[in-house]
């Protein structure tokens, strides 16, 4: 298993990636483009991609122009081996290695995404969008976290 950079040519397994969840799903797949992840991974943020065997299971892509988590995914066949985890923290060593700014992401009640973050240190903080649990984590929770 290797956790690296995202880089342009991993975008379309990202989309199959994407796709293939059973939670979050998006509601139309041609919401997210591939220029849109080319944009993210190279302009906004930085992303990441778990790598088996030559196959992207999972990528996580912060956003620093609006201080956002704009996608943490894995393969279903690949969840609760601990790569969300890996993933979810080499993305938030980064972003605030780059800024002190709390971070924010929206995810679905009632999923397990809803857990893993809270599980994770976030704080919930309200509501984004209609149907968005909205969470954020400060520098200094990041930092003191013993999640980490």
């Amino acid at each position: 298993m290797i956790i690296r950079e995202a880089k342009i040519d991993d975008i379309k397994q990202i989309q199959i990636v994407r796709n293939s969840v059973t939670e979050n799903t998006l509601s139309n797949p041609n919401l997210v483009t591939d220029k849109d992840c080319e944009e993210f991974i190279t302009k906004r943020g930085k992303g990441w991609v778990c790598e088996i065997d030559g196959q992207i299971v999972g990528f996580a892509i912060a956003d620093l122009k609006e201080n956002n988590i704009w996608a943490l995914f894995l393969d279903p066949k690949f969840e609760k081996k601990g790569i969300g985890q890996q993933l979810h923290n080499t993305m938030l060593d980064w972003y605030f290695s780059q800024t002190k700014e709390k971070v924010w992401l929206g995810t679905e009640f009632n999923t397990r995404a809803e857990q893993f973050y809270r599980k994770a240190g976030w704080k919930e903080v309200g509501t984004h969008e209609t149907n968005e649990i909205k969470f954020e984590m400060t520098y200094n929770d990041w930092t003191t976290s013993p999640n980490r």
